[in-house]
């Protein structure tokens, strides 16, 4: 399969799974789900058809599309090549009657695995309050890459991070100085810069490319609306999570800025979506 045709399955399949996506909390089936898709492999535009409706026109790698709000249900998707005139174009992938669950808010990231095959990995993006003062940043490995250290003021904060794991805090609002390295390494692959996290929304922050192609880049996407009640403000870190769920320490965490801060000193494109 090409590295074009590879990354619309891949873009497609993203949307499939949020199929048996859990929520953290109950939603009725009047909740619509939103679904935002990140297409982190370079070199293929695809169009996206969503129940015979062209949904994503044009939708180019580095990128992220939504979030879309879809009333739960069961929907046919369908992908087509960038370039083709309309959906009865042959599909480069599609399926038909995908159940979309009701509340759920989803990133689903078309990417590169660890070996540079591409893949997909849906993520369910916290979107509980946060503690007035405070801002959610959250880092995603989705690069073919292997492990890497995240790095604050040139100090290793958090080491090992693999594909496709993630990292993420509750921080105190304002700007962290970060970078990222290659495990055990001392040259920044990603940063450093100085990144700005603003109170009441979370950050997300996808690492994608290659190493070996030297394309390793950022994608970023926003989600506003966690706002608290201002009425306490609390000092210090909150608490951190890691993949699955395991605990880590705050201070590692906030190394993950260094996902954000890559682009902005690499001078590559950030593309963010915001809620």
């Amino acid at each position: 399969m090409s590295r074009s045709r590879a990354a619309a399955a891949a873009a497609a399949a993203a949307t499939l799974t949020l199929i048996g996506i859990g929520l953290s909390a109950p939603a009725s089936a009047a909740d619509p789900a939103q679904v935002s898709v990140v297409h982190g492999i370079p070199g293929a535009t695809v169009d996206v058809y969503v129940n015979g409706k062209r949904t994503l026109d044009n939708f180019a790698p580095s990128t992220v599309a939504g979030p879309l709000s879809l009333p739960a249900g069961a929907y046919d998707l369908k992908v087509v090549a960038g370039d083709a005139p309309d959906g009865n174009a042959a599909a480069v992938v599609e399926a038909n009657d995908v159940d979309v669950p009701a509340g759920a808010n989803v990133s689903v990231v078309a990417h590169l695995d660890a070996s540079g095959k591409p893949t997909l990995t849906p993520f369910v993006n916290d979107v509980s309050k946060v503690a007035a003062g405070q801002a959610r940043l959250i880092v995603r490995h989705t690069a073919a890459a292997p492990a890497v250290d995240v790095r604050a003021n040139q100090k290793v904060a958090f080491s090992g991070l693999t594909n496709p794991n993630e990292a993420k805090a509750d921080l105190p609002a304002g700007t962290v100085s970060a970078d990222v390295v290659l495990a055990g390494q001392s040259q920044p692959v990603i940063g450093p810069a100085d990144v700005e996290l603003k109170e009441g929304t979370a950050t997300v922050v996808y690492a994608i490319g290659s190493a070996t192609d030297k394309t390793l880049a950022v994608v970023a996407q926003t989600i506003d609306g966690l706002h608290s009640n201002p009425s306490a403000v609390p000092a210090g870190l909150g608490s951190g999570e890691r993949g699955s769920g395991a605990g880590v320490p705050p201070y590692a965490l906030v190394t993950g800025a260094l996902g954000l801060l890559v682009l902005t000193a690499a001078g590559a494109k950030l593309a963010t979506a915001r809620r």
